[in-house]
């Protein structure tokens, strides 16, 4: 649609001046990182909480829940701050490309030219249709129930 609106030019990126990032990307980055770094940390402290002797294993499992709760729930917070109330970039602008013109179509003036884009029509036809074969004299299978039917009516022979 942006060529037909632009008689086929496509549109050419200029950038005005430095480019930052905004601060809806980098609070989503702040937090993405804050997640990162609890599934690091959380770990560590635990096993160092594992490891340690005493009132320093408390210590550590402290801060392990401490930073669990910081990093997973701060993190998906501060991205959806940053999502809901920072603002975004600002919008890009494009720019058609100049100096370049479309090539000039032109009509012979001898007269009206048969322009085709499809090619000529096949000389080699199919030859002519014939109608469907009449199956209805083909027999129908038998009924396997029609079978054991019969099987199962057959009297019993008595003789005992």
């Amino acid at each position: 649609m942006h060529l037909l609106a632009h008689g086929g030019m496509l549109p050419q990126y200029q950038p005005q001046g430095e480019k930052t990032i905004s601060p809806r990307r980098k609070g989503v980055k702040q937090g993405a990182l804050l997640m990162l770094i609890g599934a690091i940390l959380v770990p560590i402290l635990g096993v160092m909480s594992g490891f340690a002797p005493g009132r320093l294993e408390n210590v550590f499992a402290f801060f392990a829940a401490l930073s669990a709760i910081i990093c997973f729930v701060g993190g998906p917070l501060r991205m959806l701050f940053a999502a809901i109330f920072e603002e975004a970039a600002a919008p890009s602008r494009f720019v058609p490309m100049s100096g370049y013109a479309p090539p000039t179509i032109s009509v012979p003036p001898v007269g009206p030219a048969r322009i085709t884009a499809l090619p000529p029509e096949s000389v080699n036809t199919a030859g002519p249709w014939s109608a469907r074969p009449h199956t209805a004299e083909i027999v129908q299978p038998h009924s396997v129930t029609d079978s054991t039917t019969r099987l199962l009516e057959k009297p019993e022979p008595e003789g005992d």
